[in-house]
């Protein structure tokens, strides 16, 4: 006999988690089914070679690759399968998915990211629409984030400061390196704000989770002490204590099968020897992440959905967002600083923390008015060895380094300076030119179509970029940085990816209505990224969070109506 749950979540990220979380507290049945394997706490290592230079929480690029779609110097658009390129554009397959590899930079949106039509009007090119909620619907969502996944820092006020319920957040300030006031006093002299940043990295240890170890390993690697806020630490390993959760690992869903009623009545699924499984459930979510979620209902299509599940209007797959502008660094040297200083620098570990708000609107004449601008984070160079290694092999002149000349390079590079670097935030315009389809050739191991995705942009985020970018080298060279650069680019990256079923009130211009229920199919939700239909100029992860939980209230809500309609 089959089980039947209540709900059944494709994926298990920061869009599954708060819907397992709070659907199985609420004593309803919910199976999650992820692609990708079970890694425990015990097992995620800060070993460089296995956490980010293999394919160990990401897929072979053999078994399943995917194909991109960028222009070439004549404009026209060329099609590559990273089979073939080697370039992997997967950011996490496995339980808790992405969430477990972020860096918890953790920023609302704010109220003018939810109105960017009405506040900024058009820009030719772009496919600009305003959300159908407002910062004010979501806010109390980014409160029960900041309780029940855990973020540590403390509230500072600035100009573009958004509206908050709550007076601080409920975890103290990470620790911080003496660079943090270097950064402080720097931007007080140029009349810059600098305001610390909030991360999803417990200060101080909860019931089940332990306190940050300051392990001066955390973007890009599992959390050892579970202090980062993964939907895997924070949300699933609570809601399978309920016992009303099953998470059945290393099951890729290939097809929703709906009755011909537009309603879903199963998933089916691939499990670890490749043999064909399905599973009943009333409601269906999908949470896996932009790209493999639009890629899910292209491929779920039938007599009833030609197109794809939800598709019979050309919406999924559309409107593909990432994050605009670009990074930049200086560096400190230790002939330049006093021995104290030097010392106080060199402390691994601890935190930058700090980012800058003051263009999160800009008003320059440089851009005929006012638009929506974007948020600098600060922080220091990754702690990775090899990477830092393989970008010294080259002189000032392009050179390749051999011998005693690389060594004396390595040598000074890593024990005579620390790189301090800004990665900027601003928004990724919708454009015609960004979406998911299915490759009609290239298929992955089980012989399902993958993902074709063109990588288009809009000039505009290149201007935005450039923009903040100037500001934030201003602030480097008046800390006492030297060799300052910055780099901006239409590059996609592959950790900030939103959009694809945008919601709205429209059914013809809108995958998902404004609660995250597709427009053509009774029971299905989607809760990952993919419901944006503009990203803001922050990273996304606090908004799916707080979005998703929003969403799980509504299906407790209807769960509840049903069942009392049944008895």
């Amino acid at each position: 006999m089959k089980k039947e749950y209540d709900i059944c979540i494709i994926g298990s990220g920061a869009g599954a988690g708060p819907i397992a979380y709070t659907l199985t507290k609420a004593g309803y049945k919910v199976v999650v089914l992820e692609k990708g394997p079970w890694f425990k706490t015990k097992d995620f290592t800060k070993d460089e070679i296995t956490a980010v230079r293999r394919s160990v929480y990401t897929p072979n690029l053999m078994d399943e690759p995917q194909v991109f779609e960028t222009k070439d110097d004549d404009g026209k658009w060329i099609a590559k399968s990273n089979k073939e390129t080697g370039k992997d554009f997967w950011n996490g397959s496995l339980v808790g998915g992405s969430s477990n590899f972020m860096s918890g930079y953790f920023h609302r949106m704010k109220p003018n990211d939810f109105q960017l039509l009405k506040k900024y009007g058009t820009i030719k090119g772009a496919n600009i629409v305003d959300w159908p909620i407002s910062y004010n619907e979501l806010e109390p969502y980014f409160t029960i984030v900041e309780k029940v996944v855990g973020v540590s820092g403390h509230v500072t006020k600035h100009k573009d400061h958004e509206k908050r319920s709550t007076a601080d957040y409920p975890y103290p300030p990470l620790q911080e390196n003496v660079i943090s006031s270097w950064l402080d006093k720097a931007a007080e002299s140029l009349d810059y704000n600098l305001v610390p940043i909030p991360r999803a990295i417990l200060s101080k240890p909860e019931k089940e989770r332990n306190a940050c170890v300051y392990s001066n390993y955390c973007g890009s690697y599992g959390c050892a002490s579970d202090a980062k806020g993964s939907s895997r630490a924070a949300l699933l390993n609570k809601a399978l204590k309920t016992g009303n959760l099953e998470i059945i690992a290393n099951a890729k869903v290939f097809h929703l099968e709906t009755d011909g009623k537009a309603t879903i009545t199963k998933a089916h699924y691939y499990d670890k020897d490749k043999n064909k499984q399905e599973i009943n459930a009333s409601t269906f979510v999908v949470a896996a992440q932009a790209i493999e979620t639009s890629r899910l209902l292209l491929m779920s299509k039938n007599q009833e959905f030609p197109n794809g599940l939800a598709n019979n209007k050309g919406q999924v797959g559309k409107n593909l967002i990432f994050s605009a502008g670009g990074t930049g660094s200086g560096q400190f040297f230790y002939d330049d600083l006093s021995e104290k200083e030097v010392e106080e620098l060199k402390v691994p570990g601890v935190f930058v923390n700090r980012s800058m708000h003051n263009w999160y609107e800009i008003d320059d004449e440089s851009f005929n008015g006012k638009v929506k601008g974007g948020t600098v984070d600060f922080l220091f160079e990754h702690a990775n060895a090899t990477s830092k290694a393989i970008r010294q092999k080259w002189d000032d002149n392009g050179n390749l380094l051999f011998g005693p000349a690389l060594k004396k390079k390595l040598k000074d590079y890593f024990t005579k300076q620390r790189r301090l670097k800004f990665e900027i935030f601003a928004d990724w315009l919708p454009t015609d030119d960004c979406f998911v389809t299915l490759d009609p050739e290239v298929k992955d191991k089980w012989g399902d179509p993958v993902a074709r995705i063109r990588l288009g942009y809009h000039n505009h985020d290149l201007k935005v970029g450039r923009y903040l970018a100037k500001k934030s080298e201003e602030l480097l060279r008046t800390m006492g940085a030297k060799n300052i650069n910055s780099h901006i680019s239409g590059g996609a990256p592959p950790n900030l990816v939103v959009g694809g079923c945008r919601f709205g009130d429209d059914p013809e211009k809108s995958v998902l209505d404004k609660n995250c229920k597709a427009h053509e199919v009774s029971n299905l939700y989607v809760t990952d990224g993919s419901f944006m239909p503009t990203g803001g100029s922050v990273t996304y992860t606090w908004t799916i969070y707080a979005n998703s939980f929003r969403v799980a209230d509504i299906l407790v809500e209807q769960l509840r109506l049903k069942n009392l309609m049944q008895s």
